[in-house]
């Protein structure tokens, strides 16, 4: 059986330590589970573990990233019988070194970024990468001390060039609270016969394709390429996509579709094209699970997009 983790990660002053700590204090939330808490980083708010009912949560500290291995938190677990485990990240730390750290029989339950309403941009504009690490796998990002000045319109721009998928959730200092409902509608027609990509909307529908595979299941797509080959692949077989950058130099990656033609075919590393074919949703061993599989029904060279790199602005 898998232990439940939280996460909660944001930047300091975000308010993490207060979420958890109401949290825990609350006994619809709190009624008796043994859990352990696992604190990566210091703010001016430390938890008050004797208000905890129950006295059933165990408290510890990570003070360096260096600590953070599986090894040291399987350590934690040994003799202790733990129902879940809650995580307050360290903002400056990369997501990717607390999950290598996971022992096996860890999951994710929920993933949530906290930030100050109004200090969010200039992390965004300052930090970038750290900003977007933090964002991309919340399933929520919750904006503390939301005044009426902040510029929602921006921070929903900010969040939604990196994830689709989080619920954005303004929390006002005299305690009620407001969901992001600001329109953002898909610049394609996700219904046309023929679902057309203008080359500026590329990441756009592969994050979104990526996220949301099953509205895709069926349906033709049109878009241009650069064709990648892969020596585990067929000879009728190529990757077809584009490289992408979310927040810098640095994260461009190349996001693409495995794409099956009828016949081998001559296209080789690097070739533009512009292809239409249909999308299947199917397990294919490139990506050790399902899929989007493009099967491709047409495909003609065509010169690069002016901006080769894609990205979400």
């Amino acid at each position: 059986m898998k232990t439940p983790v939280y996460i909660f990660t944001g930047f300091l002053e975000g308010g993490k330590t207060s979420i958890i700590q109401e949290s825990l204090n609350d006994e619809k939330f709190n009624s008796g589970e043994k859990t352990l808490v696992i604190m990566c980083e210091e703010g001016e708010v430390e938890l008050d573990s004797s208000k905890f009912w129950g006295k059933n949560v165990f408290i510890h500290n990570i003070e360096d990233k260096s600590e953070l291995t599986r090894g040291n938190l399987e350590a934690l677990i040994k003799n202790r019988k733990i129902d879940r485990v809650i995580i307050e990240y360290n903002g400056m730390w990369e997501m990717q070194t607390l999950y290598d750290s996971f022992p096996l029989n860890w999951a994710i339950y929920q993933n949530m970024m906290f930030a100050d309403a109004n200090t969010f941009i200039n992390y965004n504009n300052n930090m970038r990468q750290l900003t977007v690490d933090k964002i991309r796998d919340a399933e929520m990002v919750v904006l503390n001390r939301t005044s009426d000045t902040i510029d929602k319109e921006q921070i929903h721009k900010i969040i939604r060039g990196i994830t689709r998928r989080a619920a954005i959730v303004y929390d006002y200092p005299d305690g009620h609270v407001e969901y992001d409902e600001l329109e953002d509608p898909l610049p394609f027609d996700i219904n046309a016969d023929v679902i057309e990509i203008a080359d500026e909307d590329y990441a756009i529908w592969y994050r979104d394709i990526s996220e949301n595979m099953v509205d895709y299941n069926g349906k033709t797509v049109k878009f241009k390429a650069l064709v990648a080959e892969d020596e585990r692949l067929g000879a009728n077989s190529r990757v077809l996509g584009r490289p992408i950058m979310t927040c810098c130099a640095d994260d461009i990656q190349y996001g693409g579709l495995i794409s099956i033609f009828s016949k081998n075919i001559a296209l080789k590393n690097e070739d533009w094209v512009t292809v239409k074919g249909t999308v299947k949703i199917e397990k294919h061993k490139l990506y050790r699970s399902q899929g989007p599989v493009l099967y491709v029904e047409s495909t003609e060279f065509a010169v690069p997009p002016k901006q080769v790199v894609a990205t979400f602005y």
